[in-house]
């Protein structure tokens, strides 16, 4: 039989990318949608494309350089890329495929204007859309001049910007394969773009139309702004008219032109209101026949929409699944976890099993239906109080929804409650004992030593049994009355000192000094410790030499072969025993732990070695204590000085020795997590080992890509779906192009919250002051906690800071983190350091140079960016 390689639009639909690309499986499924029109057309297949470039001398040789070449060389992917397209264009096209390429273009008319469009099969997917990155010839004319075209759209696979593209997205070069699409032009009266979702908000209730005159080549080369209009339920909600001075018009020997529009016109609208609901209405079937929010090309000519093209919006953040069409709001939960990465789907299903709240998942992300706390009002002002305790930016955005006033049901209270005060608690839920902190700690001990006992002798289908059990005692242990007592009664005295102090002295932020060197902070003696570790290691120049080299994660039995290696190695050994647990990002199981990744510690170590003299860990707490009895001490002094002085001392001596004893305990809960943690994913790695060894699995981190319910599945039956897991880890690359939002609603839109403040510098940056002070330095910019190379003095500029970062912080002078809060993780150690920062401070790391000159504000809550 003969290779067919041309085939009708008809032919094709949205199940034959691997045939004829991204862009022509979706125009095939357009053309077969009631009431779509697209222009009639054909596809030359991916064959077509792999026999030219088998067919062209040394492409082999040069496919392989590409994959070898350092991606951040541009000058070498430059010059190879345009090699590559060199040799493909040189290579004739065979005379039967031109002759079936002229055959179906004489059925267009054979002199006929087309565009000849690239389709790659990497293109217009639901997970990158790859838009824009191969070529598209518009009026082209002729036989001749559309395999010529033809050739170049070929070649367009390896434009520069399209293997880079290609390269960020993780797609092998070989993968890919081109096809052509060629349809009969369109001259229209106007063209452009509708987003059948707000590609800015990502509300799916809100559709977006660009439009402009002429050919739509005017708006997506930027020549032009388009008109913008806004479409919901069938209305026109906002509308922008652009003056359009500049049109893309087609000429009639072929090729494009760009053309002045009469000034009578330019600021006429594109389209009618009528035309625009109409080509909504249009976008709303095309969404529904692909199943998610389209990016639509579109032409207007003769009052007859056409449309040329549509890819999904990859760009959206995915709103959670729920089973019924009522109004949701979701909080995100990484943003109070300080952890914002996208999680793997066993990570995502451990947390929601063993969290104390019920949880939704989209994108990699979990959020929590705030929904029916916001529709009573003593439900909207409690959660709103502490939501604007923890993040400012996600109270604002949860009012924003509010002030709408539609969207979230009115619901009356449950019952009659007071509105929350910042007065002193009338009577105090626990006494201010630190014995109750010290018995709280050896419960958790001894469960989790109980733990680590048991779960050693649990294999197969018993493992999954025995943790459903340890998950409910880790709820147990979690939801202990006693233990939320203690982090509230250290929360609220905070709360109460900054605020009463505030209004008593007008002292902004009183508690950050009087929690300095607080007792019983496991994450602030995690830092600490890793000093000491450091002063066992500074008096050996061969173990500091050896460890400036260390590139694995198998060192520490190298180490012990040096003059004072074996005391090196002990510490270290001994600090892991202690804190090996720990890592970035580590409420998500799937991440490796310093116990497995010894190595990452290496730079903090090295850091401490060369930053500090011995006995730091020791000065730095009993310097803290002090300070803090000093303000103690100031603060009390002054009360006694003011009307009814003596009360309001007693009253403050209260709170102070009240924060001092509970505020340390506040970090233990989390470490009582990852402990647990570190034990599930140790018993649950073995049995993916075991999997592996029974050839069910390709490698143990493929248990990563499913849920624990799955994984107990495979376990129980020795079956797995590998296209599943190979699907899981696609969606898993997409989620890190994904920003998740501070809230979400089920609209789909991310509501973005604002500081609203009158009381900062032109220029600053703004955020959450919670640690008082104010320093200048040297910002680092530091994405990944292994990459940190940090001096004395330096500012730590990141994303978020989770446990994990606390040994950074003993060598640093201040702290700005995007993420964050009064009470979370990386605020409260830094009041425990005493070191000014500020937290949620959006695009910090975008806004904020590497090595740039910085000025942090830890009472005020700004930065500014100095000279």
């Amino acid at each position: 039989m003969t290779e067919r390689y041309v085939r009708d639009l008809q032919e094709v639909d949205e199940d034959q990318v691997a045939v004829v690309g991204g862009k022509g499986a979706h125009l095939g499924g357009l053309a077969r949608i009631d009431g779509i029109r697209v222009p009639d057309g054909f596809c030359v297949t991916t064959d077509a494309f792999r026999r030219i470039v088998a067919g062209a001398p040394s492409f082999d040789d040069q496919l392989d350089r590409l994959a070898r070449v350092d991606p951040d060389d541009r000058e070498a992917v430059r010059t190879l890329s345009a090699r590559m397209r060199r040799t493909i264009e040189e290579t004739a096209v065979p005379d039967d495929l031109a002759a079936e390429i002229t055959r179906a273009l004489a059925r267009l008319g054979e002199e006929a204007a087309c565009a000849v469009r690239s389709s790659a099969t990497a293109e217009d997917l639901p997970t990158a859309s790859f838009a824009g990155q191969q070529d598209t010839y518009l009026n082209v004319v002729g036989p001749t001049a559309v395999l010529r075209h033809v050739s170049r759209c070929w070649a367009s696979l390896f434009t520069e910007r399209a293997v880079t593209y290609r390269r960020c997205n993780g797609v092998d070069h070989r993968a890919v394969h081109m096809a052509v699409v060629v349809q009969r032009m369109v001259f229209p009266h106007a063209a452009g773009v509708l987003f059948t979702a707000d590609p800015v908000t990502g509300n799916r209730t809100v559709s977006t139309v660009d439009a402009g005159f002429g050919l739509g080549e005017a708006l997506v080369s930027g020549l032009v702004d388009p008109d913008v209009f806004k479409v919901r339920h069938d209305e026109v909600v906002a509308r922008t008219i652009a003056a359009k001075q500049r049109a893309v018009d087609a000429l009639p020997t072929g090729g494009t032109r760009d053309v002045a529009i009469d000034p009578r016109l330019q600021k006429q609208p594109a389209l009618t209101d009528e035309q625009v609901v109409r080509l909504v209405r249009l976008g709303r079937r095309i969404e529904a026949h692909f199943g998610s929010p389209q990016d639509i090309e579109w032409c207007l000519a003769d009052d007859d929409f056409q449309i040329v093209q549509s890819r999904p919006i990859t760009t959206l953040f995915p709103v959670p699944e729920r089973g019924d069409r009522e109004n949701h709001v979701y909080v995100s939960v990484g943003h109070g976890q300080m952890m914002t990465d996208p999680m793997k789907p066993l990570g995502l299903s451990l947390w929601r099993l063993t969290a104390m709240a019920p949880m939704h998942q989209a994108g990699g992300r979990l959020f929590v239906d705030v929904t029916r706390r916001l529709a009573s009002p003593a439900g909207r002002a409690a959660l709103l109080d502490v939501m604007g305790r923890g993040d400012p930016l996600i109270r604002d955005a949860l009012e924003t929804v509010l002030d709408r006033g539609d969207f979230v049901p009115s619901l009356p209270d449950a019952s009659p409650a007071a509105p929350p005060t910042a007065a002193a608690p009338a009577s105090a839920p626990i006494e201010t004992d630190p014995a109750l902190v010290t018995e709280l700690i050896e419960r958790s001990q001894l469960s989790v030593a109980a733990l680590e006992r048991d779960i050693r002798t649990k294999t197969g289908p018993a493992l999954f049994d025995f943790l459903y059990e340890a998950f409910e005692e880790h709820r147990r242990v979690l939801s202990d009355p006693l233990s939320l007592q203690a982090i509230m009664a250290g929360m609220e005295a905070t709360w109460w000192l900054n605020d009463t102090l505030g209004e008593w002295l007008g002292e902004k932020n009183a508690a950050d000094t009087l929690t300095l060197s607080a007792p019983g902070n496991v994450t602030s003696e995690m830092g600490l410790a890793l000093l000491d570790v450091a002063d066992v290691i500074r008096p050996w120049p061969e173990v500091v030499a050896f460890l400036q080299g260390v590139e694995n994660d198998d060192f520490l039995d190298e180490l012990a072969k040096l003059p004072g290696g074996t005391e090196a190695r002990d510490a270290l050994e001994a600090y892991l025993d202690r804190y090996g647990m720990r890592c970035v990002g580590e409420i998500d199981i799937t991440r490796p732990r310093w116990r497995e990744r010894p190595a990452t510690l290496v730079p903090a170590i090295l850091d401490n070695v060369r930053n500090f003299t011995p006995g730091a860990a020791q000065r730095r707490f009993e310097q803290g204590r002090q300070t803090a009895r000093e303000k103690e001490q100031d603060v009390l002094s002054r009360l006694r000085a003011l009307p009814d002085g003596e009360l309001k001392a007693d009253e403050a001596q209260r709170m102070i020795d009240r924060v001092r004893t509970f505020i340390g305990y506040r970090e233990y809960p989390k470490y009582d997590i990852v402990s647990r943690y570190f034990h599930y994913r140790q018993a649950l790695l073995d049995e993916a080992g075991r999997l592996v060894r029974a050839g069910v699995l390709t490698e143990p981190e493929d248990a990563f890509y499913l849920t624990f319910q799955e994984l107990h599945d495979v376990v129980r039956s020795h079956q797995v779906d590998d296209q599943l897991i190979r699907r899981r880890k696609e969606e898993f690359r997409s989620y890190h192009a994904l920003t998740p939002p501070r809230v979400l609603t089920s609209d789909g839109e991310a509501v973005t919250g604002a500081y609203r403040r009158d009381d900062v510098p032109d220029g600053a940056l703004v955020g959450v002051p919670v640690s008082a002070g104010t320093v200048e330095g040297r910002a680092r910019v530091v994405l990944d906690l292994a990459d940190a190379d940090l001096e004395a003095g330096d500012i730590l500029v990141t994303t978020f800071t989770d446990p994990s970062w606390s040994p950074l912080f003993v060598g640093i002078a201040g702290l700005v983190t995007e993420v964050g809060g009064l009470m979370t993780h990386g605020a409260v150690i830094a009041r425990e350091y005493g070191l000014p920062a500020v937290v949620g401070v959006d695009r910090a790391t975008r806004l904020i140079r590497d090595g740039q000159r910085i000025r942090v504000h830890g009472t005020e809550g700004h930065i500014e960016i100095l000279p």
